[in-house]
């Protein structure tokens, strides 16, 4: 019998590589991941996930038997990337709190310093980040797959699992949101490097 197979001689050039880093407002004209690194989110275990999910309607019409083809629509999109972060941080715990602050903290002239980060039950705007930006390794380009969420609120909450003889991660879900002033845009762009033979 014979095999079947979606391997072709591009196969090796179009392979997504390794985990990748997470930036909070990275600027595609002037960062690059070397010169950004105050930016990272930090050191993340298990990687992350990225999803964009189109809510499709079928227009429902009298005699219709089923979906037919041309009567759907788009009604909105929804956008989350996770970050598994590792490199636990005052900016991680606030960043997973969607809304809240943080501050410098120290109860006494003897004690120790701390940042400390409290919630919130508003939310701001400034509590949406103007990005979230993934960026990773494709096996055929020297240039990095770019995936970037725009006016992105953490949406999950803050949850911190430990461990003995473990480190504790902080899955960071955020959500992209739209722009009150383009509302036809979904709020994600990816960019995928040119390929060459």
């Amino acid at each position: 019998m014979s095999l079947f197979s979606g391997i072709t001689s591009t196969t090796p050039k179009h392979l997504q590589l390794d985990a990748g880093c997470f930036f909070k407002n990275y600027n595609l004209s002037s960062d690059t991941p070397a010169t950004a690194s105050a930016k990272l989110i930090g050191a993340t275990a298990g990687g992350g996930s990225f999803s964009a999910v189109p809510t499709i309607r079928q227009i429902e019409i009298d005699g219709k038997r089923g979906a037919v083809k041309g009567l759907e629509t788009i009604d909105d999109w929804v956008v989350t990337i996770t970050a598994n972060v590792k490199e636990i941080t005052a900016d991680v715990l606030k960043l997973a709190l969607a809304a809240g602050s943080s501050s410098a903290y120290t109860a006494s002239a003897a004690a120790a310093a701390y940042t400390k980060v409290v919630a919130s039950s508003e939310l701001a705007d400034a509590d949406y980040i103007d990005n979230i930006t993934w960026i990773g390794r494709i096996s055929g380009s020297q240039n990095p797959i770019i995936i970037v969420i725009k006016n992105a609120l953490a949406t999950n909450g803050l949850t911190l699992t430990v461990a003995d003889k473990a480190e504790g991660v902080i899955p960071v879900t955020l959500t992209g949101h739209y722009a009150l002033n383009d509302m036809e845009t979904p709020p994600f762009e990816i960019y995928y490097p040119t390929i060459t033979s």
